[in-house]
């Protein structure tokens, strides 16, 4: 069993916003905010799920442990815990337990790539793998190895407080190495602005999903920055919004 797995993760607490028509048939969107992998709350996105909400999407927003106390497997496996939390009770809330999908901005997006392309963290809870369909919001770390290969920072700082020193983990935790054609699909938001590190993995994420999706769900907002690809879903009309709607509405069986 890799490290992380078995350590025991702390309780953790979600938001859901439920549509006020919601009839047990709504698609559920599990959102898991950014912030590093060291900070960032689910209160902070409160805003994102009531408009979501308000466009028929039962949406749950997340919290997950952070470093340093915690490394990237706990993180991952507390988001697992959610997503299934979420498959077991959603019904309760007027969503359908079959149409779960996972989105999340910068370390959130990372999460949320990760959970969808490897089923590791779900068969460790004894289940199936829910996801049906994954958004990533200008999502960091997803080839994490080939990032801190070449960025090369000293042992224990920086990014390696949550993914530690070790290059296993670090290819362990990159989504980038698990995508294969049995993936749920994958739609990918990234801004022409963005941070550096961003932008090159993205890069390489597209060029290895293109050879399993050659005409991928794919929009480069051209003059965002990181911060405004989420701020911008403050604004309801935000054409984004439609752009995931349109996604999730394509994958409904």
């Amino acid at each position: 069993m890799e490290e992380g797995f078995l350590k025991n993760l702390p309780k953790k607490e979600l938001n859901i916003f439920t549509p006020k028509k919601a009839d047990g048939s709504n698609d559920v969107m599990v959102f898991i905010h950014g912030g590093s992998w060291n900070s960032g709350d689910k209160d902070i996105y409160n805003f994102l799920g009531s408009r979501f909400a308000r466009k028929g999407i039962v949406t749950v927003i997340i919290n997950y442990p952070l470093a340093p106390d915690y490394r990237i497997h706990d993180m991952a496996q507390a988001a697992a815990k959610a997503v299934q939390w979420t498959k077991e009770n959603i019904s309760e809330y007027g969503g359908s337990a079959e149409h779960i999908y996972v989105s999340g901005h910068s370390a959130g997006g990372h999460l949320a790539a990760l959970l969808t392309v490897r089923n590791s963290y779900f068969d460790t809870l004894g289940v199936t793998n829910p996801i049906k369909g994954a958004v990533l919001i200008d999502a960091a770390g997803l080839d994490m190895y080939w990032f801190l290969n070449e960025m090369n920072y000293e042992p224990g700082t920086s990014y390696l407080k949550a993914f530690t020193d070790s290059p296993t983990v670090w290819k362990d935790t990159s989504p980038i190495y698990y995508l294969d054609e049995k993936d749920p699909p994958i739609f990918v938001m990234v801004g022409g602005r963005t941070l550096p590190g961003i932008e090159k993995t993205t890069v390489r994420f597209m060029e290895a999903y293109k050879k399993i999706e050659p005409n991928p769900n794919y929009h480069l907002q051209a003059r965002k920055k990181h911060v405004p690809m989420i701020a911008q879903f403050v604004y309801t009309p935000n054409k984004a919004y439609r752009w995931i709607l349109d996604f999730m509405d394509q994958h409904r069986e």
